[in-house]
């Protein structure tokens, strides 16, 4: 081989393997900021991560958990993510406050939110709510009771036939040591936790939000106003969501395998397997084959909700533009 045609491939070898390194470095970066810690909640995402689909994508993807003194929409507004997930009451009320949060997906097709109670309480209907305490998470998960007892015409200041209202910390040990009567539980978490900690199905009443017509529509995607003016932007959630449904889909499929994923990437260590496996079943029954499109009769129901509340309604006037089908169009 002479001198000239090695240095020529030497040459090659060095520009392919740069275009290479260029090539793996030009993934798209996204950052997605979770509404709650890494559980089985998020399970498609994690599952899209570990399994390649976002690669696929040509896309980077960070995901950032949440926690009890993180709200989605702060962390948005202050350029902390590009996509958030919120249950709507709190996008379409932060949006009013001037957070300009639109929906982009909508993976989430029912909601898990429920009240549970002690049967020794004697409350057998939501009548019977009034003079008893009501345990109620804050950082926008408040908005869809609020909207309830709004609705029932039940004040929530603990005056006289009203619900005295506890600031829940997101455990059950309000209900366990009796401080109070209610707590907020989802299907697929906190309910069970109640259960495990020793108090059987047969001793408590459940309060289906969805039974009582003021469900409101949960987990979904939200992204600022302004990178939906940006094509390119457009482009990139496009694969986000096309890869996250795969992710969603897989973990239907796949629970268990979903759940050893999502504990892969608890940091806290603070999960167990058994209560993961259980609440990716759970999960998948909310997503219950969503292709991630907004269901415009859900949102409508959702605004409907959260306007019916007196003098002191969760919104104030229906939104405009707080959905798009710029990304899902794409799909």
């Amino acid at each position: 081989m002479t001198l000239k045609k090695t240095v020529w491939m030497t040459a090659v070898s060095v520009l392919g393997a740069g275009f290479i390194a260029s090539a793996a470095q030009a993934a798209d970066e996204l950052t997605l900021q979770l509404k709650w810690v890494t559980q089985g909640q998020f399970a498609g995402y994690y599952v899209a991560k570990d399994k390649g689909f976002y690669d696929e994508e040509n896309l980077d993807i960070t995901i950032k958990p949440g926690g009890p003194d993180i709200a989605p929409p702060q962390v948005i507004a202050g350029g902390g993510a590009d996509v958030i997930i919120d249950w709507m009451p709190s996008a379409l009320a932060s949006r009013e406050k001037g957070v300009p949060l639109v929906n982009i997906a909508q993976p989430f097709q029912k909601s898990g939110m429920m009240l549970t109670c002690r049967k020794e309480t004697g409350i057998t209907s939501p009548e019977d709510f009034r003079g008893k305490t009501l345990g109620v998470w804050f950082f926008g998960n408040e908005y869809p009771f609020l909207s309830w007892m709004s609705q029932l015409g039940i004040p929530t200041d603990g005056s006289d036939g009203g619900v005295t209202v506890l600031k829940q910390g997101f455990n059950v040990d309000p209900l366990l040591q009796k401080q109070a009567d209610c707590i907020s539980t989802m299907t697929y978490n906190e309910y069970w936790q109640v259960i495990d900690a020793g108090i059987p199905a047969e001793e408590l009443v459940v309060f289906k939000y969805e039974d009582q017509g003021v469900a409101t529509l949960e987990d979904g995607l939200y992204v600022l106003e302004s990178s939906l003016e940006d094509p390119a932007m457009v482009d990139k959630l496009a694969r986000f969501v096309r890869a996250s449904m795969k992710g969603w889909a897989y973990a239907a499929e796949n629970p268990e395998e979903a759940a050893e994923i999502v504990l892969e990437n608890d940091a806290t260590g603070a999960q167990t397997e058994k209560h993961q496996v259980r609440m990716v079943g759970e999960i998948n029954k909310l997503v219950a084959d969503s292709d991630g499109k907004l269901d415009m009769d859900a949102y409508q129901r959702t605004v409907d909700t959260l306007l019916a509340g007196g003098s002191d309604p969760v919104i104030t006037k229906a939104p405009e533009g707080a959905t798009s089908t710029a990304v899902t169009d794409q799909l």
